[in-house]
Formats: C-alpha cells, structure tokens, sequence
C-alpha cells in the first residue's frame, strides 16, 4: 500500500521514475502538472526537456490539418473543426444542434486501439515474496489537454497486495478507471478465485456496460500463476522467472 503516481506532468522524460519518487521523498499519493514536474526536477530527474519528436510533430500538424479530427470531444459545436468548441445547449435543442450532435457521436473503437496509445505496466514478484507494480503511459493521442487517464489511478491501471497478488491494465483508460479494474481482480483472487476467472471477471463487468470497450488485465497471484483477459482486441503479455532461459508471450483471445 505504499503509492506515488504522478499525472499531466510535461518537460520530464522518466513519467514512472517521478511516480517512485512522489512514493519515497513525499506523504503524498498523487501530484499532477507543472508542480509534479518541478517536483521531480527537484528530485534529481533530468529537465526541463523539450519531450516532442519530429514524428510527434509530423502527427500533430497533419491532425490540425485534417481539422483537428479525431478527437475525444462529444456534443459540443462546432463539430469537425479545431474550436474554440461550445457546449450544445440541452434545454434548448435546434434542428442544427441536433444534427451536430450526430454528427459528432463516434465511437470510441476510432479513439482507441493498438496504435492510439503507449501503455507499459509490469507487476514483480521479487525473493522475498513482496510484490509491486507500476504503470507508464504518454496517454491517449489527440487527448483533450488536461486530460488525466487510468496510469496514474491506484486500483484501476495496476495493484498489488503482498499477500494476495496483483493485476495490471491496458486500453481505454477513461471507462476503465471508472471500474478499478486492477483492485477488482486483486479482491476477487484474496476471496479465492484464480486468476484467469479474476481478469476475465473485471472485464465482464466493464463490457456488461460499455460493450464496444477495448482492454485487458493481467492477474497474477502470490504464487505466480497468472492469466489475462480482454475485450475489443487480441492482447499478449510477456512473462519472465528465474526458471525460465528467456521470456514468453502469452496471446489473449478476446
């Protein structure tokens, strides 16, 4: 149960050295923007760095060519455009509000996928048998600025549990971190479920609610028997012991 994470951070490269050092040098579980910068800045982590790439720009000019679509914004006007945005009025609905708001219902499967986004999360079992995880994550491409996803929430993106196990998560973090995902699955295996029926459990409860979700958990208990589950796409995760000469990719079926 110890915790640091940090979120909306900028300038700084290492996102999960930061998070580490929120845990060791503060009392605090969580620190966001340019403060949770100059936190780990402070800290001894390198910067300010100028984080963007030749590809990051080449992406974002062609999406602020193509009108700034896709994007994550809903029933706002004008629609297929880059702003300023306006909220649409609901106690008042025109026809050409209306017909903007069609326009602009898309479904998140264009948002997030395979390629919209970085997510690495890795749990750890080390000698003694205590286990920790951690989440890092550029976020979703073309987010609202601001925007805070799943990574940085305890419970919904990784969690662990010395005596129980841990669990770890990837996709659409705005509907995942609104289900814990990760600390439903860890729960679920301290009241005996194995891990396979945990992950597939957490994920049922998501799509029982958001059927055209894209995701997926790993569970992994005490004893390192682990499994995933996923919905929206075919997810592989990789798996290393001191048994093992090397590591292996396990396939998920959604």
């Amino acid at each position: 149960m110890e915790v640091g994470a940090v979120a909306a951070m900028r300038y700084v490269k290492d996102g999960i050295k930061a998070a580490r050092l929120v845990m060791q040098h503060s009392e605090h579980t969580l620190l966001v923007g340019e403060k949770a910068s100059e936190f780990a800045i402070s800290m001894g982590l390198p910067g300010p760095t100028n984080l963007s790439s030749s590809e990051s720009i080449e992406k974002w000019t062609k999406w602020k060519q193509s009108s700034c679509q896709p994007n994550f914004r809903k029933n706002v006007f004008p629609a297929n455009s880059c702003g300023p945005y306006h909220p649409i009025n609901y106690l008042d609905l025109s026809d050409e509000a209306c017909s903007i708001t069609d326009q602009n219902q898309k479904p998140r499967l264009l948002h997030v996928g395979l390629h919209s986004h970085d997510t690495i999360s890795m749990a750890v079992i080390d000698r003694m048998g205590h286990i920790a995880v951690g989440t890092s994550t550029n976020g979703a491409t073309f987010k609202i600025p601001g925007r805070v996803g799943d990574g940085p929430i305890v419970g919904s993106s990784a969690y662990a549990v010395d005596e129980v196990g841990a669990c770890c998560a990837t996709g659409d973090g705005d509907i995942m971190m609104r289900f814990l995902p990760c600390y439903q699955v860890v729960e679920s295996m301290r009241l005996g479920m194995e891990p396979k029926l945990a992950a597939k459990d957490a994920i049922a409860r998501i799509t029982k609610k958001f059927p055209n979700f894209i995701g997926a958990v790993v569970a992994l208990n005490k004893k390192g028997e682990h499994a995933g589950a996923c919905h929206g796409w075919t997810f592989k995760y990789s798996v290393r012991s001191p048994a093992m000469k090397d590591v292996e990719v396990f396939t998920v079926l959604p």
